[in-house]
């Protein structure tokens, strides 16, 4: 099955495998001037410097921000100094063989929000006159530059949650609308989008408002904003990944609008490590554009706010405060040197065979729904994902519909500690397996005490036994140690492994599933004989089902992988017959590939060795470096990476 990797459209794009495509690789700029006051300080000659490092490093272009305060100094009245000074910063771009996307409403910025100063407490969302005063804004500034050769898309604002606060999604979605048709009313003809940063109720559990189903009929792309904190090192290097297989399910490409770090927060290899992680991860998962938060540092304006109360915003720059490249962009450069090497317009991800499922309790709030057991969706189902990683055994993230449904077509569907599916949806098992899949569920009674149980129905005619659970009470994991047996092979797992998963979680989820058999089949025990992985054929397929949230306890712990769920996929994947890209024994060691139409196959390993790892190659891979070189081994730096093609 083809997997989502749309790209942004560019003026002369047309069916030819995505040759006309725009690839955006930049950064969010603000000048080391007067950082957000850039307007009221710019040096034409300063910003030319700073474009100067940013193209020769293979950047293309910038995220840019009309700071609302200073462009809008009256409700009826644009800053025409500001608009003089915007319009040479275009032509500075221009120059240079650059583009640009501008950010109208700013808003919110780097730790503190700043209004215009008529805005007198007014609702951004909801009062008539000032939501009529942002799209005369909006309307205005687009109809002054949308025919200079430098735009190349519009954004309607900065992280808006922050600043206009939650709202909701009937007030967002009529909100955002009017925003872009102020844009169109202007003239703006640019791809644009909402600059919200991608965390609604699809990708988070939260709904803040700004659901990505909502804006989609408003919106040419999607720009997540991820800067999250993480206590396992896979989980982190993944964690954009993650979110961009989930904010691509509107079909709309991923721009990964804003990502980067403080390096006072980490050590220059670490830094460096940072980036290159995320961007060849997200480049994997489908994301098509990159956007560093930010171009530079801001050391000489330290006593400026909101520099002067979060001091750490000073160096989140891709270069120092002169101007020289830091890791970040060096990282940034051989990026681009490698998408270029590979032609990203024109090539498409691997189909793949498995699916990671979503239900549709994160994105639908159905009624009496927590939103911790939404919350509760996204953690497994990442976990999910690094073990597949782990297991070598590319996937896509797929949804539930609404109304109950999984996509058909996969051989393998995981559906990883999972409390809740609509009733349609269990139904549709048997008939996936019957049709040759194999179906993989592992049990989760849920982290909060509302109707604790399993919101499962058809368990014996689906998994093949009969739960043996008593009414308002769970089974709590007593063991630190959850020790699976197998007494039968199972795919690459032997009779006699054993499977280990440290337990972990909250008083609710750190629980199991006693059942007894009816049809099914045990092919694994726990300590203490109880069934925990039960086999049913049906038809061509089968289900699998795992009495252990095997998943959950591994997302309730920090640094915690690689585990061995990965080797459950694995014993899976060799069940419904789905092999990996390459043969690889390391679990360390991730690897997925990229498609050109002229039939070359872009191989990439992505290295989670925090040490220089060799790697042996299999030696039928036939394998070649981009020069074209034949390779059967090579040495993988600290979380290094490796574009080969076949």
């Amino acid at each position: 099955m083809r997997r989502h990797f749309a790209k942004v459209a560019g003026n002369d794009d047309d069916d030819d495998g995505g040759a006309g495509s725009v690839v955006w690789l930049g950064a969010n700029f603000w000048s080391r001037t007067g950082g957000p006051l850039m307007w009221r300080n710019y040096d034409g000659a300063v910003v030319r410097q700073e474009l100067q490092v940013l193209a020769e490093h293979g950047l293309n272009m910038t995220r840019s921000f009309f700071y609302w305060p200073d462009f809008q100094p009256e409700p009826d009245r644009l800053d025409e100094q500001c608009c003089a000074h915007f319009a040479d910063f275009l032509q500075a771009h221009h120059e240079i063989g650059m583009s640009t996307i501008p950010t109208f409403i700013v808003g919110h910025m780097s730790g503190e929000n700043w209004d215009p100063s008529w805005r007198a407490g007014r609702n951004l969302y909801t009062d008539v006159w000032f939501v009529n005063r942002q799209t005369w804004y909006i309307k205005s500034l687009t109809a002054r530059y949308a025919a200079h050769p430098a735009v190349a898309g519009w954004l309607i604002t900065n992280e808006v949650p922050i600043y206009g606060g939650e709202a909701s999604r009937a007030e967002v979605a009529a909100w955002s609308e009017l925003m872009v048709n102020a844009v169109l009313a202007g003239g703006g003809r640019q791809p644009v989008s909402i600059g919200d940063g991608a965390w609604g109720i699809e990708t988070t559990g939260h709904d803040n408002g700004f659901s990505l189903t909502d804006l989609a009929p408003f919106v040419d792309f999607v720009g997540p904003h991820v800067y999250r904190m993480e206590t396992d090192v896979l989980r982190q290097h993944l964690k954009a990944a993650f979110i961009c297989e989930m904010a691509s399910m509107t079909g709309q490409p991923v721009v990964m609008e804003e990502f980067g770090l403080s390096s006072d927060f980490v050590s220059n290899a670490n830094a460096g490590h940072y980036y290159r992680q995320l961007l060849y991860n997200t480049l994997l998962a489908g994301a098509t554009g990159w956007i560093a938060w930010n171009n530079t540092d801001y050391d000489a304006i330290v006593e400026q706010r909101p520099y002067s109360h979060h001091p750490f915003e000073l160096h989140f720059g891709i270069t120092d405060a002169a101007g020289a490249p830091k890791p970040a962009l060096r990282e940034l450069k051989a990026f681009t040197d490698t998408l270029r090497a590979i032609d990203l317009p024109r090539l498409q991800r691997a189909e793949v065979s498995t699916a990671l499922v979503l239900t549709s309790y994160l994105a639908a709030d159905y009624p009496f729904t927590q939103e911790e057991e939404r919350t509760l969706i996204v953690r497994t189902a990442e976990q999910s994902y690094v073990a597949a990683h782990e297991a070598h055994l590319p996937l896509a993230v797929v949804r539930e519909t609404e109304d109950g449904g999984l996509p058909e077509g996969y051989g393998l569907y995981l559906l990883p500690s999972i409390k809740a599916l609509t009733g349609p949806s269990w139904l549709q098992l048997p008939e996936l397996a019957r049709s040759g899949a194999t179906i993989y569920a592992s049990y989760c009674v849920g982290e909060t005490g509302a109707q604790r149980g399993p919101w499962w129905i058809s368990t014996e005619e689906i998994f093949g036994v009969e739960r043996q659970l008593v009414y308002g009470l769970n089974n709590p994991i007593r063991d630190e140690v959850v020790e699976l047996t197998f007494n039968t092979d199972f795919g690459t797992l032997k009779a006699g492994d054993v499977l280990r998963f440290t337990a972990a979680g909250n008083a609710h989820a750190r629980a199991f599933l006693p059942v007894t058999l009816t049809d099914g089949t045990v092919i694994a025990t726990d300590a203490h004989g109880n069934p925990a992985l039960i086999v049913k054929e049906h038809g061509a397929g089968r289900t699998v089902l795992c009495t252990y949230p095997l998943e959950y306890l591994a997302s309730a712990q920090g640094g915690v992988n690689p585990e061995d769920t990965h080797r459950l996929y694995q014993a899976l994947a060799a069940v419904a017959c789905i092999g990996p890209t390459l043969e690889l024994a390391d679990p360390l060691l991730f690897v997925d590939s990229l498609l050109h139409p002229d039939g070359r196959e872009f191989v990439v390993l992505v290295s989670q060795h925090a040490e220089p790892a060799d790697v042996s190659l299999p030696a039928d891979a036939g394998l070649r470096t981009l020069d074209g070189a034949n390779v059967e081994a090579l040495r993988l730096d600290p979380f290094g990476v490796a574009v080969l093609q076949r």
